[in-house]
């Protein structure tokens, strides 16, 4: 399996196997993921481990995808070494690109000859900052609170002065186009640290900015009133209907936040994101087209849309409503794939728990498979067609792509 590169490139999170399959089959031109505990995402269920490096690059190698390793935490000096095992290990499993901003890492991965490209964390707000981390990257990612103003100068800048990265063709910009966003500069926080020696800053953040909080006046005892009760927890960020004025600012790689997310969430968002991107270059992209709700986003993990954030000169983040997801479905797990029956494209699972009906949304999830969803049209309980199953029933349903043995089987119910 082939992907064409595209010339904007859009790059997905990759938390586990399934996450990573469901990114290529979106359409993903590259993916990012973290191994053991020095990246960003290192309180995730599922991390990949420093041993799982050449399968991941070999399956992007086949599929015509780039694969970049989220190296971009706080470095100290006891763990310099696991730095310089890490990138030996990436360069000998022909990964493509380290994602870093200690200097320790960039350095050594260029001795090396392994592609860096420069983290959001380094906080690159101005051009001058362009000029020095071009000596070590190709690619950087812009802060997060610039605004499209900014972003476009940058863009001009590095065209007008021919700013090249090390192998000699003009630094790309990055920027996060979707997801999570920090209430800190660029994710720059401390606050975990400070209350649970927990730092943000090496991927272990125990996120005690997404609770409601009273505010009380410790002189008088006077308890503030405030607006929203979630003040520190931004919603999610949303670009999806602003590509076309992001790559003409001289953004050419869209990245995608949510590496502890799903492997639906990351190939919802990717689907979405890959058809926008599409129809910019294809020059028919219309914003209209492009609204978060109806590209689905609103139904996988969400804290409310941030219609293009800091990009488009807003100074404050929109708080979201909750510190949880406000999805407008939840996952509930009904069952594992027994069979797949690949002449007719039939999955076949025993039901665990709850009832289906015609009609239901169901979701296949595994390694190999990502993440693949459908509306049961029919049902056959022990092969006979049935308008109602209960638990215990063996179901086969049509499944529109191939689901392997031991996949996880979801019915997406409504959220009430």
């Amino acid at each position: 399996m082939k992907s064409r590169q595209s010339k904007l490139e859009l790059m997905a999170p990759a938390g586990s196997y399934a996450a990573l399959a469901a990114a290529i089959r979106a359409g993903a031109d590259s993916v990012y993921f973290g191994v053991d505990k020095l990246n960003m995402r290192s309180r995730a269920a599922s991390p990949f481990h420093l041993g799982d490096l050449r399968r991941i690059a070999r399956i992007c190698r086949w599929c015509g995808v780039r694969s970049y390793l989220a190296l971009n935490v706080i470095v100290y000096d006891d763990e310099l070494e696991t730095v310089r095992e890490i990138c030996d290990a990436a360069k000998a499993a022909r990964v493509d690109a380290i994602i870093a901003s200690d200097i320790s890492a960039i350095e050594y991965a260029r001795s090396i000859g392994l592609e860096v490209h420069i983290s959001v964390q380094a906080n690159i707000s101005n051009i001058a900052a362009v000029r020095f981390f071009a000596r070590y990257a190709d690619v950087m990612v812009l802060a997060r609170e610039l605004t499209l103003e900014q972003i476009a100068a940058i863009g001009t800048a590095i065209r007008d002065e021919n700013i090249t990265g090390p192998s000699g063709k003009l630094v790309q910009i990055e920027l996060f186009a979707h997801g999570a966003l920090c209430v800190a500069i660029s994710g720059k926080c401390y606050m975990s640290l400070g209350c649970y020696n927990q730092s943000a800053n090496r991927g272990a953040c125990f996120q005690n900015c997404r609770r409601a909080y009273r505010l009380v006046d410790v002189e008088t005892g006077d308890e503030l009133e405030i607006q929203n009760r979630y003040i520190m927890s931004p919603k999610d960020l949303c670009t999806l209907p602003h590509l076309d004025t992001l790559a003409e600012a001289g953004v050419s790689v869209f990245k995608l936040e949510g590496r502890a997310r799903t492997a639906q969430y990351v190939g919802t968002v990717a689907k979405a994101y890959r058809a926008g991107l599409d129809a910019v270059e294809a020059g028919t992209f219309d914003p209209e087209n492009f609204q978060p709700v109806e590209a689905g986003l609103a139904s996988v993990f969400n804290r409310g849309f941030w219609d293009g954030g800091y990009y488009c000169g807003e100074k404050m983040g929109e708080w979201a409503a909750s510190g949880h997801s406000q999805a407008t479905h939840k996952r509930v797990e009904i069952g594992t794939v027994s069979n797949f029956f690949n002449k007719i494209g039939v999955v076949e699972f025993t039901l665990l728990q709850k009832e289906l009906l015609p009609g239901c949304e169901i979701l296949v999830e595994g390694p190999t498979t990502g993440a693949v969803q459908t509306t049961a049209d029919t049902l056959r309980v022990n092969g006979e067609l049935s308008d109602r199953a209960i638990k215990g029933d063996k179901i086969t349903i049509a499944l529109p792509k191939k689901a392997r043995r031991q996949d996880k089987v979801f019915l997406l119910a409504p959220v009430e």
